[in-house]
């Protein structure tokens, strides 16, 4: 087996190279909330149904989880600059001809070449952040980079919901082009060129089976509920992915080039972060989506308005993400990781008091606090996860990352979704009992409709089906409202589980020795110290 280097390439000025691999990263997840909001109007553009222009949000997803697992390899094999390069031009040309869509046909393919390209560079970018910075430091550039995992998605419907109704559709892609230009010469001024560390042959059999069984197993967890949980082909898809994953594990446990070598799992506390990545992931979603869902579908607000909203949440992150990559390397993970998911978890769990009379600042003021839980415990996690795999694994053990936050996330929706339907039907069918004709609840509400109607010179027999009418959707509504309660509860006990992992949680750091040139290497500069 050809030897992987296990130099690194610290920089002394890795500042601005970092700040030009957020660009890179933020256009990348920017884009899987962006399209979000503009599919009603692509369904009017297109004439098209909601099913069909669903897959435009669709695909993009599946595609980044199927490309994921090069993103180690292609770094090693030619380069990570080059690689970043080339995968930030190809999202760019992507970007600008999904603007150009004439069809949805059309820009379904664009958008395949748009997330071909946005997939390889958040793995990417890790692991040239670990190549680049000094370890001392790295909870620090950790920080930094990962506000673009958390902030696009925030700022992603808001910026759409601008753009669509007060400007272009188009835009939502065309807005990638100039930015992806200047990232592109920032590039060439800025980052390390990062030379080839290994000359391995691609891993072809095990990127096969894992492409094929992340894209089955992202599909199907992503149309579970649409399609049916029981029906054929979410049975088939499910069952097939799994199988084939079963298979990617054995291969590359066996192979003598492996595409993703699984021993990284053996470093430091690699796998208990991402079990812990897994259960903040679907804490986090548990808000990220059913907090707008019910802001737009329940109390009325507009897509702009509901992302304004979100906004003050993104930045408590922000701020706290940063704050907490600076903690890091003086105190380590498990004393940021603890707190915030007690935080996480108490917030996750006031949601549960929403309702149509909820003032607008309780809503925004337990999100920005959820956004504080998050940002103490993200970064963090991941960061003590990677900071013991050897340089050699960082392309790995980034890419493993990205699909674990990937998996987790549509993973998280899927079964929080499910409960949600589960709970509502059980909900309405317990106030569907208590609204019988002699009930008081039922008596009053119908007698309360009869006199504004009657306010209106409408006799009550002209409306008693209107009236029925906006009885049941009464009722709809309500058991909607109480099973997204239920989902916050849920989601709640799923954060403390957390706690369990964060006690096993260990970070190591390097701290500086004042004696020596702050970037000469890891043996005569920087002692390991476990927390």
């Amino acid at each position: 087996m050809a030897s992987r280097s296990n130099e690194t390439e610290y920089t002394a000025n890795w500042g601005p190279a970092l700040f030009v691999l957020v660009i890179g990263g933020f256009m990348a997840i920017l884009d899987t909330s962006i399209v979000n909001i503009a599919i009603p109007k692509l369904e009017s553009v297109f004439s098209v149904n909601t099913q069909q222009v669903q897959w435009v949000v669709t695909i993009y997803l599946l595609t980044l989880g199927a490309v994921v697992p090069l993103a180690g390899w292609l770094g090693e094999r030619f380069g990570y600059r080059r690689i970043y390069m080339t995968s930030l031009a190809v999202f760019t040309i992507g970007s600008a001809l999904s603007g150009l869509s004439w069809s949805l046909g059309t820009l379904m393919v664009f958008r395949v070449l748009q997330a071909t390209g946005g997939g390889l560079i958040m793995p990417i970018t890790m692991a040239m952040l670990y190549r680049m910075v000094p370890r001392y430091r790295i909870g620090t550039a950790m920080g930094i980079w990962g506000l673009t995992a958390i902030v696009a998605p925030a700022i992603g419907p808001t910026l759409g919901g601008y753009l669509v109704e007060y400007v272009n559709w188009r835009l939502i892609f065309y807005i990638n082009v100039p930015i992806g230009i200047i990232g592109l010469f920032l590039s060439l001024a800025f980052v390390p060129p990062f030379a080839p560390t290994s000359k391995i042959p691609l891993d072809t059999v095990g990127f096969v089976l894992a492409a094929g069984g992340l894209f089955g197993l992202l599909l199907g967890l992503s149309e579970g509920e649409t399609w049916g949980w029981t029906s054929e082909p979410i049975v088939l898809i499910l069952g097939a992915s799994s199988l084939l994953l079963i298979l990617f594990v054995l291969w590359e446990l066996t192979t003598e080039h492996p595409l993703l070598d699984l021993r990284v799992f053996a470093h430091g506390s690699f796998a208990v972060a991402n079990i812990i990545t897994v259960i903040v992931t679907m804490g986090m979603f548990a808000g990220i989506f059913y907090v707008p869902l019910f802001l737009q579908t329940v109390v009325g607000y507009g897509a702009l308005e509901t992302g304004l909203m979100l906004m003050p949440s993104a930045l408590a992150t922000a701020l706290t993400m940063g704050l907490s990559g600076r903690l890091y390397d003086k105190i380590g993970a498990k004393p940021l990781v603890i707190p915030g998911l007690l935080i996480l978890a108490y917030t996750t769990y006031l949601l549960h008091n929403l309702s149509v009379n909820t003032p607008v600042s309780d809503v925004v003021l337990w999100l920005s606090l959820r956004g504080l839980g998050i940002g103490l415990t993200m970064m963090p996690a991941i960061t003590a996860g990677m900071s013991r795999v050897p340089t050699a694994l960082v392309g790995t053990g980034s890419a493993i990352n990205n699909i674990v936050q990937r998996v987790a996330g549509s993973f998280g929706l899927a079964v929080l979704t499910a409960v949600l339907t589960h709970q509502e039907a059980v909900h309405e069918v317990y106030l569907s009992s208590a609204y019988t004709p002699i009930s008081p609840v039922a008596e009053n509400l119908l007698h309360t409709l009869a006199q504004y109607f009657a306010s209106l010179g409408i006799p009550l027999t002209e409306v008693d089906p209107l009236a029925l009418t906006l009885l049941h959707e009464n009722i709809l509504q309500q058991a909607f409202v109480m099973a997204m309660d239920d989902v916050f509860v849920l989601a709640s006990w799923i954060t403390l589980t957390g706690l369990i992992f964060a006690i096993m949680l260990k970070s190591y750091h390097a701290v500086q020795d004042s004696a020596q040139r702050p970037f000469q290497s890891s043996s005569s500069a920087r002692q390991q110290v476990e927390m």
